[in-house]
């Protein structure tokens, strides 16, 4: 009989993402959009029309009591862009998952989160796992610690990293997808803390110097004031998708002056760039917007800029934690990996001083959001995206609710054992 908590079987199952997978170059190529589709032919490999449905594949643990704990593997909505993964393709992950992964799981200890995932998404072949598969395993071996521990996901990560257990909700951002006007109004009616992303993806939405952009922010800031309840001011989070730089120029200094002088064009917001400039790799965006970063640091402007693009992997994110190469780092956890980096990326921002966004995509499932809700309240992220889809009141509801049950559960656990100021892996 084994003396540590097992796996006894594994099982799979296909299953939907909760928005497209879009191909990011043909877009920004401009091909016309008919209705919800783009026309045209696809430009990155592996896609075969430029937006195709999302899939997952869901790997589920059958534990050693029989309980079953789950997991989901996925990857991001601009999938093969900005030095990301390629399309996931649900076929050749699930038959490297049961070829490689299912028998390191079927030996596994999964009485230590980490432990677990050194020893079952360790490389193959010299080289590492594809992400999604990362991904959605670390989330089920998170669910099996937790299980045999009787804790939240939360507790496990605040026990194995060593941090107290944390009593403050994490700021919530939400995004519109192309439904723009409509949900930023449901999104100011919610009072969301952080909105509204916007999906400025192609030079239509940008507009000539950026114009149609920067009609949109000033109309998002006159909304708030309109419809908000009295007082609210939440931040103000745009994605770009590297606009700026094709439209303005990809020099820091032109960059960093339209960023300073749209924050000044909404007085009383603060205001977020995510991906201001695409600059082709990982080293010409780090020095690059370390740039960017040190012009508006030195304007003291209210204008901050996120990083995405180019800054995946829990190696690169220290890259850009360390060079002070951006005001926040998106954290894209598909694109990240194992969740265990994901929150070992939180920390590293923590310690630099730099702000961590714990994000993600789109075409997440609602089993990889709450997933993802515990790695931010456990390690105090700075904010979190709702999250799967784009619709805004179903994000906003799953990301909510758990983040509300889960202070709940751990307030409790602090009116049983008020002296437990650590997360434990014990009942």
């Amino acid at each position: 009989m084994s003396i540590f908590p097992t796996i006894r079987d594994v099982i799979l199952a296909s299953g939907n993402g909760s928005f497209f997978y879009d191909d990011q170059a043909a877009i920004r190529a401009g091909v016309v959009q008919d209705g919800f589709r783009y026309l045209g032919a696809p430009v990155t490999p592996g896609f075969t029309t430029i937006r195709m449905p999302s899939r997952s594949l869901s790997i589920g643990l059958v534990l050693s009591d029989d309980a079953i704990v789950w997991g989901d593997m996925m990857s991001v909505q601009y999938s093969g862009a900005g030095g990301r993964d390629p399309l996931f393709q649900v076929d050749a992950i699930e038959r490297l998952a049961r070829s490689v992964v299912i028998p390191r799981l079927l030996s596994a200890d999964v009485s230590s989160f980490l432990g677990a995932c050194d020893r079952v998404l360790a490389s193959h072949n010299e080289t590492r796992l594809p992400l999604a598969i990362e991904y959605g395993v670390s989330q089920a071996l998170l669910r099996a610690t937790a299980h045999f521990a009787r804790t939240t996901l939360a507790e496990v990560i605040c026990s194995e990293f060593s941090l107290p257990l944390p009593d403050q909700p994490v700021p919530i951002y939400a995004q519109s997808g192309d439904s723009r006007e409509v949900n930023v109004d449901k999104m100011i009616l919610k009072s969301v803390d952080i909105l509204p992303h916007g999906l400025i993806n192609s030079r239509e939405k940008f507009g000539a110097s950026g114009e149609t952009f920067r009609d949109f922010v000033k109309w998002v800031a006159k909304r708030i004031a309109e419809v908000g309840e009295p007082g609210y001011r939440p931040i103000l989070h745009f994605d770009v998708y590297g606009w700026i730089g094709l439209e303005i120029g990809m020099e820091a200094v032109k960059i960093a002056d339209f960023i300073a002088r749209l924050a000044d064009e909404v007085p009383g917001y603060r205001i977020h760039i995510e991906c201001p400039a695409d600059f082709g790799s990982t080293e010409a965006q780090l020095d690059e917007y370390a740039r960017i970063v040190a012009l508006l640091d030195r304007r003291g402007t209210e204008a901050r800029i996120v990083v995405d693009e180019r800054c995946n992997t829990l190696d690169e994110i220290r890259l850009f934690a360390e060079a002070k190469a951006a005001h926040l780092v998106q954290i894209k956890m598909p694109d990240v990996g194992s969740i265990a980096d994901s929150a070992s990326a939180v920390l590293v921002c923590r310690e630099n001083d730099v702000g961590a966004y714990v994000g993600g995509s789109c075409t997440e499932t609602d089993l990889s959001a709450r997933a993802a809700v515990n790695i931010a309240v456990a390690t105090q992220a700075d904010m979190m995206l709702a999250k799967p889809g784009m619709g805004v009141d179903e994000a906003i509801s799953i990301v909510g609710n758990e983040q509300n049950r889960l202070l709940s559960v751990l307030n409790y656990r602090r009116f049983r054992n008020p002296i437990r100021n650590v997360g434990t892996a014990s009942a």
